[in-house]
């Protein structure tokens, strides 16, 4: 039998679940429950027997996360797919389909996002092999949830037929009021939409020929004009820049007349807000009390309390239905009732000017990370750790200088025409403009402290000159 290729939609930016995720490392990427990441768990439950090597869209920002959170699970993608912008999800799914389907037409590809919990691997597996038939057949099957309350934040699905076997879908339904959701709660024939498909890539392409022509030949184009980057496969940027942007339910579901709706029953969350992730959490605990290791409840009812720094304890005395989550540079005190308004938290953020509305101050770089620990007028000191085996650009700054203290480890280290060895406790000092790269040659991680002066210290100022990951400035 064919196996079936997972598509998974890992571009998001998550902001209903600030501040642990953000536009620069959002949700799918976080350990948010479980000892894996939501990317990692959904890319094993779409592996093993009946599953083809997954497919991942996504975009430039976030491709080596993708490619070492796939590394440390030992899955090996078919392809890691670079959006060159944010288009909505329509663009993304025929992109797969056009590219699967010229090799073959009727290969069956399973879309789904990568930030959603499904507990039971095997159900979920159960319920795809359910669907294939349909989809071989020439439908485009989506997945509905089993309602388990009145939920507001979700849209629906309503039913034509009755049963537990693939029905006809009868219509999409946006997002309820609460009085609604109650009524298709009572009613039966409603699931929530879990924003999943199983289809030909012919069924698709044909879909989009039907419904949203105008998608076609740029996105062909695209894929005629895209080319591999150490690994990646970048779609061209000028093709991709004209596209609407749709998200596949509004471009070509809603219209479509080819749709059968698969039921799953069992456990199944989106991780829509930070309520979503108290339920998951709460078990059978009366007190509604969730708390990690550095928060502390006192006489509290119905709460979550999350901290995801070591340095910032938590404490909630007399607290009902209020959810406390805070990062190293960012707390969110919030009524439970108000989740799905965290995101104006992000909005409000950006028009203040404040980086804690998109950014970390742990940054995410191919060859390790780093983050501020000082910051003022003119100097910067930051922490940097470097992968074994990794190397920094080779580059120069035109407003900067900089001094490296290696505190773990050993740093090779190229300054000009100079190589030098760095170990701990030694350092070196970079002048303005002289053209360096910083290398760890060991097999550890190696840890440096640097200190920038200057009279402009932004991540901009940098001019590459060669780079083992082929990034430019604006990456």
């Amino acid at each position: 039998m064919t196996k079936i290729t997972p598509v998974l939609m890992a571009g998001g930016s998550g902001t209903r679940l600030w501040p642990v995720s953000r536009k620069s490392f959002p949700k799918q990427f976080a350990q948010l429950v479980g000892e894996e990441t939501l990317f990692q768990a959904s890319a094993r439950r779409l592996s093993g027997e009946g599953f083809g090597d997954p497919v991942v869209m996504t975009n430039a920002d976030f491709r080596f996360i993708v490619a070492e959170q796939l590394d440390q699970i030992g899955i090996t993608p078919q392809a890691i797919v670079i959006e060159p912008l944010g288009r909505n999800t329509a663009p993304a799914i025929l992109a797969a389909a056009l590219m699967e389907g010229a090799d073959d037409p009727d290969r069956l590809l399973l879309v789904a996002p990568s930030d959603h919990v499904i507990p039971d691997a095997a159900a979920f597996a159960r319920a795809v092999q359910a669907g294939a038939g349909p989809a071989r057949q020439g439908r485009i099957v989506t997945f509905g949830i089993t309602p388990t309350r009145p939920e507001t934040g979700y849209g629906y699905l309503e039913l034509a037929g009755q049963g537990e076997g693939p029905q006809p879908l009868a219509r999409f339904v946006e997002k309820p009021d609460a009085t609604r959701a109650q009524q298709m709660l009572e009613q039966g024939n409603f699931l929530w939409n879990a924003g999943i498909f199983l289809f030909s890539a012919r069924s698709m392409i044909e879909a989009f020929r039907a419904h949203a022509s105008a998608y076609i030949d740029p996105v062909q184009a695209a894929i005629d004009g895209a080319h591999t980057d150490l690994g990646f496969l970048r779609l061209a940027r000028a093709p991709w820049e004209g596209l609407g942007n749709e998200s596949i339910d509004y471009a070509v579901m809603e219209k479509a007349d080819n749709l059968t709706v698969v039921r799953f029953s069992d456990h199944w969350s989106d991780l829509g807000g930070w309520d979503a992730v108290w339920r998951e959490q709460l078990g059978d605990e009366a007190t509604g009390i969730v708390a990690d290791g550095r928060s502390t409840a006192i006489d509290c009812r119905n709460v979550l309390l999350r901290s995801d720094s070591e340095d910032l304890q938590i404490v909630g005395i007399g607290l009902d239905d209020m959810m406390v989550v805070a990062t190293s540079d960012a707390v969110l005190v919030a009524g439970m009732d108000r989740a799905q308004e965290v995101r104006q938290a992000v909005t409000a953020l950006k028009k203040k000017g404040r980086k804690q509305a998109e950014s970390f101050p742990r940054d995410h770089r191919p060859w390790g990370w780093f983050e501020t620990l000082a910051l003022a007028d003119r100097f910067q000191v930051k922490r940097i750790v470097v992968k074994p085996g990794a190397a920094l650009s080779l580059q120069s700054h035109v407003h900067r200088s900089e001094h490296w203290i290696v505190v773990s480890g050993t740093a090779r280290v190229t300054v000009d025409e100079t190589v030098t060895l760095v170990t701990e406790n030694q350092s070196i000092y970079v002048p303005l403009g002289a053209v360096h790269r910083m290398e760890n040659p060991g097999k550890v991680p190696m840890v440096l402290i640097e200190v920038q002066t200057g009279s402009y210290l932004g991540e901009d100022d940098i001019i590459r000159y060669e780079d083992v990951y082929a990034r430019d400035s604006r990456d």
